[in-house]
Formats: C-alpha cells, sequence, structure tokens
C-alpha cells in the first residue's frame, strides 16, 4: 500500500506542549542540565525519567513513565541518530519536525511537501517518506511510513500508529505505557 492511499489525521497535540518542554537528546543524558526556568522538582523529576523511565522489563517489551501531564516520551533511534518523540495513538502516522528530518538525513524539499494531513490546528502539507528502521529498545520495526512537517510547524516528532500499531501490543495502566512486540 501507498502512503499516499492511506487517509491521514494526525492531531497535534505536541504543539500546545512547544512553550513548556525543550528537546532532550541522547548527548544530554551525559551532563543533564536544569532547562531555563524549571524548578528543582521539575529537573529531579525530569532526570528520573531519562535514568529510569524507559525500562526493558524482557526482551522487546518497554514500560515507560508518563511525565507529569501524563505524556510519554521516548527516544527512539532511527539510522544512527536519537530524538525525542511524544508517543501519540491520535496520530495515525510517524511525523517528523522539519529539523529532526534534516538531524537524521531525511530532508524534504519544498516540492515533495504533497500529503495533506488534518491536525488539531488545520490541513498542513507534509512530505511522505518511509523510515527504513526505528530502533525502540529492543524493538526494532522497519519501513514505516512518516511524514516530514514543514518547518516550524511541528515542535515535537511523533511516534505515531504506523509505529505503533505493528507491534503486538500497547496498554496504559497506573500511569505507565507498556509496548511489546
Amino acid at each position: 500500500m501507498r502512503l499516499s492511499a492511506v487517509p491521514c489525521c494526525v492531531w497535534l497535540a505536541a504543539l500546545s506542549l512547544a512553550a513548556e518542554t525543550q528537546p532532550v537528546h541522547a548527548s544530554d543524558r551525559v551532563g543533564l542540565t536544569p532547562y531555563i526556568g524549571e524548578t528543582i522538582q521539575q529537573f529531579e523529576a525530569r532526570k528520573r525519567r531519562l535514568q529510569g523511565g524507559l525500562a526493558a522489563e524482557s526482551s522487546g517489551v518497554l514500560t515507560i513513565a508518563g511525565d507529569d501531564r501524563g505524556h510519554f516520551y521516548v527516544e527512539p533511534t532511527i539510522g544512527r541518530q536519537s530524538l525525542r518523540m511524544l508517543v501519540d495513538t491520535g496520530a495515525s502516522i510517524v511525523a517528523l519536525s522539519h529539523e529532526d528530518a534534516e538531524r537524521i538525513s531525511l530532508p524534504a524539499t519544498s516540492r515533495e511537501y504533497t500529503q495533506k494531513i488534518m491536525t488539531a490546528n488545520g490541513v498542513v502539507q507534509a512530505a511522505p517518506v518511509t523510515i527504513p528502521e526505528i530502533r525502540l529498545g529492543n524493538m526494532i520495526v522497519r519501513d514505516v511510513d512518516a511524514v516530514i512537517f514543514p518547518p516550524g510547524r511541528l515542535t515535537t516528532s511523533l511516534l505515531g500508529m504506523t509505529f505503533l500499531g505493528r507491534l503486538n501490543t500497547f496498554e496504559m495502566s497506573s500511569g505507565r505505557l507498556v509496548l511489546g512486540q
């Protein structure tokens, strides 16, 4: 099935988080520093989530702790880059910000923005792509349909159903998200 034949509806809860969240990269774990305006309690909670929020229970099963707002952030590896993404079961497709796509060497030219995507903020033209491999903990999903949003239109990349739907299970319980492959 070609991506253009799949109706997409990406709900962008992440847009409302733009002013309140900062990007976190794998390199931040080495020398983790507080964000500007972050309280000590927020910093300590973020540090605990990054150090222990993503736990492998067994091969192919991950448990992810939600943040204080109930959102689930992960750092899958795409290519050789780790990206901070919001797990979004309401997003029918994996959606990358323009900036994240460039970081993982999947840039899109203006001619490639051909896919109409319905978002909470209206229709956006996005560039359809296929991600060769997404790794999350011990899980690997290959040939994942995705879209790249134009510059400035998406602040946090979304790990949507084109990834989640290829897992055996995903469920939420007691403020934790369990993913299984």
